[in-house]
């Protein structure tokens, strides 16, 4: 029998009787399979469950488990933990016999690949807690607890306990071995430390004080000198002193830095430490300040660069998809930790942009890296042998994810997340069923009407995010406009007594800025809603060469405030395109023209040869340059080999055509 339970519900029900949850969430996520979400989102939410999660061969996952031979930097052991937190995720937003079956399969084929002394991994004996064993050992844990929590089979949590026991004999307290500097020396410790995640949330399903021993132990490691670092990675000191994050004592490689905060957002859960909370809190801010770029995720060449004053320059495997799937879960930690709307605006800007470019348009492979400018690539595969690479199997956690945060449980009532046409099957404060029904465009448009339909009258509160860029929002209930005032970066909460019918409309400030480089470079990018603008080939072709009018050089035609009036085209020329606008713009003689720009998640997205896109373009600008001379799909891979491809055994069928 399956068990419905949200992550929260299930903790909670897991260590009741053992000890109290000193660091509660502010926001919880609804039940699993509440929310059916449409338009935009909805659809590659489908795709990506469809196409990608549940049509992956899970034969090639367990594989490497059963032989056991990766060594000299095999990280194999990642994909299975990654492939099933995705397809509970999954499983949860659509719950249907098929997908548990085939979840089913790779759990029963993982646990029998299980040894005597409980070890699950792809390392032979002489080589454990070296590379990237840790690191694979904290997925298989992760994808365990995923799958005990939904479906409630204590062989699984069982399961998980033995390779937790089998990890303190190697690398516990009171062993020969520091945990914090195993793994490849080039990141001095942060991918084993990284367990701190799973080891935590074992601790809250078991209440067994042997995991929150090891948890701890590990978090006071990061203070203690180690062979690959004279200080200690010293996590915690240095992001709440803001060390930026290139100068910190650890190394700033950032999908591996942020996996290890994750973990202490649920040692925080546990212990209530404040000093973990802020730790993080800091970190996010510092990430925020020196490394995000306009489109929502950070890095290059998969590390923090200072990238957000260097996102202008043609950046080479910039924006590795991991950082964005692992920025995006830990925003949805403090969302939930905090309740603070800057981390589901940032949350929005990242789904909007970064995560729905690195998808491709079927949904079944992601890119590795996402950057600013070229081509769209699919990713290189890692491993021949699993058809796989960690973007590949990344990527679809983020995605799945979005349910947990679009309308999430708040104190008394509701947040509302996301802007999406949806509905929501729902239990109210004073438990009874009711629909949240939202009709949108958004973010096409700025127009939002949500229908409640409720049996009988109850009060509670309903907190529509207000996201910080609309600076002028409307808001009304039943016609009546809302007369207080509504703050930009907040929310605004609605507390009344709710009737069945009621109906709340929300208008957002859908008006165009042009943004300037952070560096103080004289490029721009366009930024309208959530959404960024950039210039793409089938709408602006490549002229290099091509004779063009004397006054060839444009610049946008912004007003005073840093405002431009971009007209939404009706009937985009690309259908593949989601946004097309078209961009005023002045040339040298003062003459105005009109620029066709789409959504950046739309562009390039024919993932084809030659389809370039940019979005940070030089002010003034001219034709033969707007795209930057040989710069292809080169910058988005990772080795030398041909342009990379679709495996055949995933393409589908009218990608081939």
């Amino acid at each position: 029998m399956r068990i419905h339970l949200t992550p929260l519900l299930s903790v909670l029900i897991g260590i009741a009787s053992f000890f109290p949850v000193n660091g509660q969430d502010k926001f919880t996520a609804l039940p699993y399979g509440s929310l059916s979400i449409g338009g935009e989102v909805g659809e590659k939410i489908d795709l990506c469950i469809e196409n990608r999660v549940m049509a992956q061969d899970i034969g090639r996952l367990i594989l490497p488990f059963q032989l056991r031979n990766d060594e000299n930097w095999g990280f194999r052991c990642e994909f299975w933990g990654k492939w099933v937190t995705s397809a509970m995720l999954g499983y949860g937003y659509k719950p249907v016999p098929p997908y548990r079956e085939i979840i089913d399969n790779a759990v029963n084929g993982l646990l029998l690949t299980q040894t005597a002394d409980g070890y699950i991994g792809t390392y032979p004996d002489q080589h454990h807690l070296k590379d990237w064993d840790i690191w694979g050992r904290k997925y298989v844990l992760l994808g365990l607890l995923a799958y005990y929590d939904q479906i409630g089979d204590p062989a699984t949590l069982e399961a998980a306990e033995r390779v937790a026991d089998h990890l303190i004999g190697e690398a516990g307290p009171g062993s020969s071995v520091n945990l914090a500097e195993t793994g490849w020396i080039g990141w001095k410790g942060l991918a084993s430390s990284s367990v701190l995640e799973p080891i935590a949330l074992l601790y809250q399903r078991t209440g067994k004080q042997k995991y929150l021993d090891l948890a701890e132990h590990i978090v006071q490691l990061w203070k203690s000198p180690n062979k690959l670092t004279p200080t200690g990675i010293r996590l915690v000191d240095e992001a709440v002193a803001e060390t930026p994050l290139w100068e910190m004592a650890g190394a700033p490689k950032a999908y591996e830095m942020m996996s290890c905060f994750e973990g202490l957002c649920e040692l925080y859960r546990i212990t209530g430490n404040q000093d973990y909370l802020k730790a993080t809190r800091q970190l996010v801010k510092s990430i925020i300040r020196d490394e995000i770029m306009l489109v929502g995720s950070g890095s290059l060449h998969e590390i923090w660069c200072n990238g957000k004053m260097r996102q202008n320059d043609p950046m080479y495997q910039g924006l590795e998809t991991c950082v964005t799937v692992t920025w995006m879960k830990l925003l949805y930690q403090m969302l939930r930790l905090t309740g603070d709307s800057m981390y589901a605006d940032q949350l929005e800007i990242s789904l909007y942009n970064a995560l729905l470019a690195s998808q491709t348009p079927d949904g079944e492979w992601w890119s590795y890296y996402t950057g600013l400018m070229g081509e769209r690539v699919p990713s290189h595969l890692q491993f021949a042998d699993v058809v796989m690479s960690c973007c590949v199997a990344n990527g679809p956690r983020a995605m799945l994810l979005t349910p947990s945060w679009a309308v999430m449980r708040s104190e008394n009532g509701f947040a509302v997340n996301l802007y999406a046409p949806m509905q929501g099957k729902m239990q109210s404060p004073g438990n009874q069923p009711f629909t949240l029904e939202m009709s949108t465009r958004y973010p096409v448009g700025g127009n939002v009407a949500i229908t409640l339909s409720i049996p009988k009258k109850e009060r509670f509160d309903i907190r529509l995010r207000i996201p910080e860029w609309s600076k002028k929002t409307v808001v009304t209930v039943n016609g009546e406009r809302y007369r207080k005032k509504v703050s930009p970066g907040s929310y605004l909460t609605l507390k009344r007594e709710w009737c069945n019918r009621d109906k709340i409309e929300v208008s957002f400030d859908m008006t165009g800025y042009v943004v300037n480089a952070p560096s103080g470079v004289p490029d721009a990018a366009i930024r309208r809603g959530p959404v960024i603008l950039a210039s793409d080939t089938r709408l602006i072709p490549f002229r290099h060469g091509v004779e063009v009018p004397p006054m060839y050089r444009y610049s946008f035609r912004k007003n005073r405030d840093g405002s431009i009036d971009l007209t939404l085209v009706d009937n985009p020329p690309v259908k593949e395109i989601w946004m097309t606008f078209q961009v005023p713009v002045t040339d040298e003689s003062g003459k105005q023209h009109e620029l066709p720009m789409c959504d950046y998640a739309s562009a390039g997205n024919s993932w084809k040869a030659g389809n370039l896109f940019r979005v940070w373009l030089p002010q003034p600008f001219d034709f033969r340059h707007l795209y930057i001379n040989n710069l292809d799909w080169r910058i988005n891979v990772t080795d030398n080999g041909p342009r990379p491809e679709i495996p055949e055994i995933y393409k589908k069928q009218n990608n081939e055509e």
